[in-house]
């Protein structure tokens, strides 16, 4: 993802931050990590409450694979070392929700497929994956959630009303660790179609 829609998805990220920031309850209970994803898998943004996040620089090449796969591995990764599970003398961490956007598919497959059950054992309270433009493929996408997104055009507009909808899925999502039932999701914005 290069160009405008890159510029759209840190717009869009920019806008959630101020209208989360907006929230009381979300203020207290959210924070954010940014993993890219490319040739090279990054994490731009460790596990951070949101009242702290200074917005990195997203860099993106201008082509190469998609490693996907190597991306859900060092998330795992980053679940078990970032996010605080509960103890008889500690407040835990509430559990984590996953959104995974791509313009593509995994050029890792191999890979992915095996990230798949470890990222179904990490307890998330929902897996939102997003599909982004003509070339991005849902199929892969199915194999890790039922909560699979497409946005046809990459424009501005529609990804400010993505992220606005994501927004609202964060502050309805709190749940503590081992709470076991999915959060419903509240319906898309029209330039956001479902997958079934």
């Amino acid at each position: 993802m290069r160009g405008e829609p890159i510029e759209s998805v840190k717009v869009g990220i920019e806008a959630m931050l101020s209208t989360l920031r907006t929230d009381p309850y979300a203020l207290d209970t959210v924070s954010i990590s940014i993993i890219t994803y490319d040739k090279d898998v990054k994490q731009i943004l460790p596990l951070t409450p949101i009242d702290q996040i200074q917005m990195p620089e997203i860099v993106t090449p201008e082509s190469g694979p998609t490693h996907t796969g190597a991306a859900l591995e060092m998330l795992c990764d980053r679940v078990d070392r970032e996010v605080r599970r509960g103890t008889p003398t500690q407040k835990g961490d509430w559990m984590p929700i996953l959104f995974l956007m791509t313009d593509g598919k995994p050029s890792d497959r191999q890979v992915y497929m095996e990230a798949i059950p470890k990222v179904k054992q990490h307890q998330f309270t929902n897996i939102v994956a997003l599909a982004a433009g003509p070339k991005a493929r849902t199929d892969e996408l199915r194999l890790l959630t039922d909560n699979v997104f497409q946005i046809d055009t990459m424009d501005g507009t529609a990804f400010m009303k993505f992220f606005k909808w994501v927004s609202g899925i964060i502050e309805e999502g709190g749940k503590s660790i081992g709470a076991t039932d999915d959060i419903a999701l509240p319906p898309p914005p029209e330039e956001v179609n479902i997958v079934i």
